[in-house]
């Protein structure tokens, strides 16, 4: 792959055009994923309120199992646009291969543990008598469509090394459109109801994965590369996500013990605190598109050799992180007469919610800047200290967050810590990229 000259590709419209490029599809993808859980509490809401508990608690499960897992998309990203960067097309498609096989792997595990465990895991989230058989059966069928969930993150990931986000996009909307019509047909038409919402979204999720199999085998057949699986390249990818798992663990591990505290405040803190996450979630997926890009943009750059292209892309992002930030907290501050009634009428929820939700829009620059940087760092494979950098995070976070509740703090205090926690991973993040120590050239990371 020849390179232009750094010249030509270090400016800051350059790099606006790349990003935009790659982070509004993404955004795009990003935004259809959660629409699936959308379209089956909708279809399987007006079968009934047991039906919908049920599905309420089997897909909170089925999105632990899949996100803790997200390091496949985000491994692979960095490992595919290092090659991409080094000219090694051939190379590339192999590392992707071998994400897609570990995928396989782990979803068979997954389902090896979650079918005969399927009763335990809903009694755990404490179900009741009525919703308990509804959420095991949605449990039981959905858990199939594991492999391929986590199969369609790692080919995410070979997509997004390719530097294409585009065609994720239009897969998650053709997947969305599936799982839908899908959904409307076997519950109602066939009369099979929360197991027909159940097998539509598996029948989907396996359309999914057949669809980007069917693009990397294509690329893999263009460049004349195997696709039996290579134990040692597995290996290699399975040790390349184990410290983005870490980092995973430890920052679910923060909102669990946020929504934890929050529940401890009463029922009108735990309602407001939900809206506020919902909130963030939504925020979330503006700036993790421009994490994406980042991902695909500085593993390109490292495999290429091309530091000084490394570090121009890292502060062009960092300056549309901190942009982005500051836009979508003024979006929130200036729109909360328009949302806050969407969510509740209560009078006490809507007082506790307004002071929290102020400090989430004050804290949107740190958080742009912390997607930004986090997104970096993947791209660099710099995933030990990324996992490191989580850990102290969570231990600043936890005992701070737990001392709200006894020392008479609210929901207000309770988002104050959760300001505190971005603030921690932003100057461990900003320390990291400052040292310039994830600058580590090649087509591999040594």
């Amino acid at each position: 792959m020849t390179q232009a000259p750094t010249s030509a590709r270090s400016t800051p419209r350059h790099h606006d055009r790349e990003i935009i490029a790659l982070a509004l599809p993404a955004f795009g993808a990003l935004v259809a994923e959660p629409l699936f859980v959308m379209v089956d509490s909708a279809v399987v809401g007006h079968l009934g309120t047991a039906q919908l508990a049920g599905l309420g608690v089997a897909a909170a499960l089925l999105a632990t199992a899949v996100n803790i897992f997200v390091f496949l998309a985000y491994a692979t990203t960095a490992a595919v646009a290092r090659r991409v960067g080094a000219g090694d097309l051939a190379g590339a498609i192999r590392q992707g291969m071998d994400g897609i096989w570990l995928a396989l792997l782990l979803g068979a595990a997954v389902i090896a543990v979650a079918l005969p465990t399927a009763p335990a895991l809903v009694d755990l989230f404490g179900a009741s008598d009525t919703a308990t058989p509804y959420a095991i059966t949605y449990l039981r069928i959905s858990t199939l469509g594991i492999p391929a969930m986590l199969m369609v993150l790692a080919a995410t990931g070979v997509l997004r090394g390719l530097q294409d986000t585009r065609t994720p996009l239009y897969v998650a909307i053709g997947g969305f459109g599936a799982n839908a019509a899908l959904n409307a047909v076997l519950v109602y038409g066939a009369g099979l109801g929360i197991a027909g919402s159940a097998w539509g979204t598996v029948i989907a999720q396996n359309a999914m994965a057949a669809v980007y199999l069917a693009v990397v085998i294509r690329g893999a057949r263009r460049h004349g590369t195997s696709l039996r699986p290579d134990a040692a390249g597995i290996r290699a990818c399975a040790h390349a996500g184990a410290p983005l798992l870490i980092r995973t663990l430890s920052l679910r591990a923060v909102m669990l013990i946020a929504t934890a505290v929050a529940a401890r405040l009463g029922d009108t803190d735990i309602a407001a605190h939900q809206i506020v996450l919902t909130l963030w979630s939504l925020l979330a997926f503006a700036l993790d598109a421009i994490a994406i890009a980042g991902q695909a943009i500085i593993g390109r750059h490292l495999g290429a050799g091309d530091e000084e292209g490394a570090r121009a892309a890292c502060r062009r992002m960092v300056q549309w992180g901190i942009a982005s930030g500051v836009t979508l907290g003024l979006l929130v501050v200036a729109s909360r007469p328009l949302f806050i009634p969407l969510f509740t009428t209560d009078s006490a929820v809507r007082d506790a919610l307004l002071p929290a939700l102020l400090v989430t829009a004050l804290i949107q620059p740190v958080s742009g800047v912390v997607f930004v940087l986090d997104g970096v760092l993947m791209g660099a494979g710099d995933g030990p200290y990324l996992a490191w950098a989580m850990i102290a995070t969570l231990a600043v976070f936890a005992p701070v967050a737990l001392l709200v509740p006894s020392l008479g703090g609210g929901l207000t205090a309770l988002w104050c810590t959760m300001a505190l926690m971005m603030s921690v991973r932003m100057a461990t993040l900003w320390l990291r990229t400052r040292s310039g120590r994830w600058i580590v050239t090649g087509a591999v990371r040594g």
